[in-house]
């Protein structure tokens, strides 16, 4: 059997009922609950590589790290690295050396526009176990799927935001939809959203399967699995 083209792609996020990741505010909203936290957790615990999009790491300043010991641990006796490849993408090359995605953690993947390579790489040359990898002129989506499977990642978790999932709903390159939905709206057009517009192939012609549904404390938690 031939070698896949691409990981499993699983887009994960939580979000208020009219569809918001954050609000407008300098301090980062919270959606989730500690036993949603949790889930998402086990699911980095259990995937090869993370990724958000370079404005996340801006905005959000993340580590994404498996934060469980135990997982860890089962992590390394299956022979894997104590966590998860961390990945991001940029068109600009602005992102910054000292970010916590940088500074914690194991290997770290920068795809980045061919044009911006040279100086991205010069900004990230002090950060640890870091690579600048090219990847197009307009940032290549199926090309850094493919690059990322030729370095045995199977199973990719996308963090967010907006952007990176729009991009990866639109060009149909999911395959996985997990939300924890929040009882509460934002009610701001500016603040960002779990997609943007764009011209969706999961559209009512074409719908996703309902695979979970669960409550989570006062959330509730959908997984979808889109089919081909």
């Amino acid at each position: 059997m031939p070698a896949p083209t691409r990981p499993h792609v699983i887009l994960s996020a939580a979000m208020s009922l009219d569809g918001h990741l954050d609000d407008t505010t300098p301090t980062r909203l919270l959606l989730s609950d500690a036993e949603d936290f949790d889930r998402v957790d086990a699911l980095r615990a259990a995937s090869d590589a993370v990724m958000v999009g370079a404005e996340t790491i801006r905005r959000d300043d993340p580590r994404l790290l498996v934060n469980d010991p135990e997982r860890r641990a089962e992590r390394v006796r299956r022979g894997l690295p104590e966590y998860p490849v961390k990945v991001t993408v940029t068109g600009t090359g602005a992102l910054d050396a000292g970010a916590r995605f940088f500074t914690t953690g194991g290997d770290k993947l920068v795809y980045c526009a061919d044009l911006a390579v040279p100086a991205q790489a010069e900004r990230l040359r002090g950060a640890p176990r870091t690579e600048v990898v090219p990847a197009g002129e307009l940032v290549d989506f199926p090309g850094i799927l493919a690059d990322l499977s030729r370095r045995g990642i199977e199973r990719l978790m996308v963090e967010g935001g907006g952007s990176l999932h729009t991009r990866f709903l639109a060009e149909d390159l999911a395959d996985e939809i997990h939300l924890a939905i929040a009882p509460f709206f934002v009610g701001d057009d500016q603040a960002p959203r779990f997609v943007r517009a764009a011209e969706f192939p999961q559209n009512a012609q074409r719908r996703m399967t309902l695979a979970e549904t669960r409550a989570i404390g006062d959330l509730v938690f959908v997984r979808y699995v889109i089919t081909r």
